[in-house]
């Protein structure tokens, strides 16, 4: 066993991250050989269930108490570039793949009547989008990680243009593919640096291992051209205040389940906890402030943005925006408790954030919108949704007893521990995160109904009840039991 991790055959005896990253992508095969679109649907929930199965497998196989990378698998890739095909998890990454494979189940579901052209393509993008998505958690080599990053933007752009619900569905895809080819550009820049600094201190060829670069830190000056590179180039994905607009246009133009899951998953938040702070961890001190500034623009200008929304996929966005916000104070505390908040926070976004777009997606396929004016007492005719939204929406302003309190809890403390000053701010944004979604609360579901369309409103489905429920499940469990 090496001393710096711990292989396939130390931990499991079989290529479990291989099997998460293709079992989706071999899966979109067999969508091509049924003739009914319910057959096809089935197929891919049955896909979905078994990634959530294996994923589950890792989660209960992986060691707690052993400090390193598991299962990790290496092979040569690029010969002529000492590029690998290289994969590992630690406690970082650990909670993020069967949080995305429950999540993915919750869309197709979620999808399961409301998309009716193309239901074959719809259902294999989303696929092909788990498996490249799996690679982003579980690559360790820098090129294989970007090659993971940059697949991502395939899938995402059919997905907004060829299903969303707005008129401009295929302006947000190009403007959504735009900035993230944009972000690419100094990512791809940082990485390259690494790979050359790392061959010319050891004199052989370039090296894009994560596990090497972590024992062979760069100088600092080096550090801070490539800590700004990274930074700045997962900044775009989080998204982080300035560089958010697209997600505003994206959850309000895309289909609905695109939108859970771009919500959800924050992959640029987790390329920074995997690449940015431990490839220039004197950098990341150094420049501690611009992540705390960014962060509370943001945690604000989320917030008070939010405040003035009539719409709900669009307060959903800029609350997303505020809560990104926060967990980048948590990230620059440096400390334990505002990294492991900002971690807990992460791994609730797949659950919250999610969980409250599918909602604002059951609602707009009952009233052909979200916007205020369509709303107003929808607790009368769907009391069951009613409830569970609440619920989720007591989970994101951190209410005591669900999984948003222990992970905005540790933050606070952490900032607090680093400038009381900033967690005074930080506790201004998450009052001002109640105040919108209270507000919005009380004008679209509270008071007399106003719309026929409420009135005669269907309350959640069999299969929506049962998303909406495992999503409040794991909020109070995570919440009651956060150990």
């Amino acid at each position: 066993m090496n001393l710096e991790y711990l292989s396939v055959a130390d931990s499991i005896g079989f290529p479990m991250l291989s099997l998460l990253i293709f079992l989706p992508l071999a899966w979109t095969l067999l969508l091509l050989f049924p003739r009914e679109d319910r057959t096809v649907r089935i197929l891919a929930l049955a896909g979905a269930v078994a990634e959530l199965a294996l994923s589950l497998v890792m989660l209960i196989v992986l060691r707690p108490e052993v400090g390193e990378m598991q299962f990790v698998e290496r092979a040569p890739w690029i010969p002529s570039l000492n590029v690998h095909y290289l994969l590992g998890i630690d406690g970082i990454a650990a909670l993020f793949p069967p949080l995305t494979a429950l999540l993915f189940c919750a869309v197709i579901l979620a999808s399961w009547t409301s998309i009716q052209s193309l239901p074959r393509l719809y259902f294999a993008l989303l696929l092909a989008l788990e498996g490249v998505t799996m690679g982003v958690f579980c690559a360790l080599d820098l090129v294989l990680f970007f090659l993971f990053w940059e697949l991502t933007l395939v899938p995402i752009y059919f997905l907004i243009s060829l299903w969303g619900i707005g008129p401009e569905r295929r302006f947000a895809a190009t403007q959504y593919t735009l900035f993230m080819l944009a972000g690419g550009v100094p990512l791809l820049f940082g990485m390259i640096l690494l790979g050359l600094h790392d061959s010319g201190v050891a004199g052989h060829a370039l090296n894009f291992d994560y596990l090497t670069l972590l024992q062979q830190p760069l100088p600092a000056p080096a550090q801070t051209v490539v800590f700004l590179l990274l930074f700045f180039g997962f900044a775009v994905k989080a998204p982080l205040f300035p560089f958010h607009a697209w997600l505003p246009t994206v959850l309000k133009e895309g289909p609905v389940g695109l939108s859970a899951l771009l919500v959800g998953l924050k992959l640029g938040v987790f390329g920074m906890l995997r690449f940015t702070l431990p490839l220039a961890p004197v950098a990341a001190r150094d420049f501690f402030w611009l992540i705390a500034l960014l962060g509370l623009f943001g945690l604000l200008y989320g917030a008070l943005i939010a405040l003035r929304q009539a719409n709900l996929r669009k307060m959903l966005a800029f609350s997303s925006i505020s809560h990104v916000g926060l967990v980048m104070m948590g990230l620059a505390a440096m400390n334990m408790q505002g990294v492991q908040g900002a971690i807990f926070q992460l791994a609730n976004f797949a659950i919250v954030a999610s969980g409250l777009m599918l909602m604002a997606g059951f609602l707009h396929h009952r009233l052909g919108s979200t916007d205020l004016a369509s709303l107003g007492g929808l607790a009368q005719p769907l009391p069951r949704l009613t409830a569970l939204f609440l619920l989720l929406g007591m989970a994101s302003i951190g209410l005591p007893g669900t999984n948003g309190f222990v992970a905005e809890l540790l933050m606070l403390l952490g900032i607090l521990q680093v400038s009381p000053g900033l967690a005074v701010v930080a506790l201004l944004g998450v009052i001002l995160s109640a105040a919108y979604f209270l507000g919005f609360f009380r004008h679209a579901f509270l008071g007399p109904v106003m719309q026929p369309a409420v009135a005669s409103a269907m309350d959640l489905r069999p299969r929506e009840l049962l998303i909406a429920s495992v999503m409040g499940l794991l909020v109070l469990t995570g919440g009651l039991f956060p150990s």
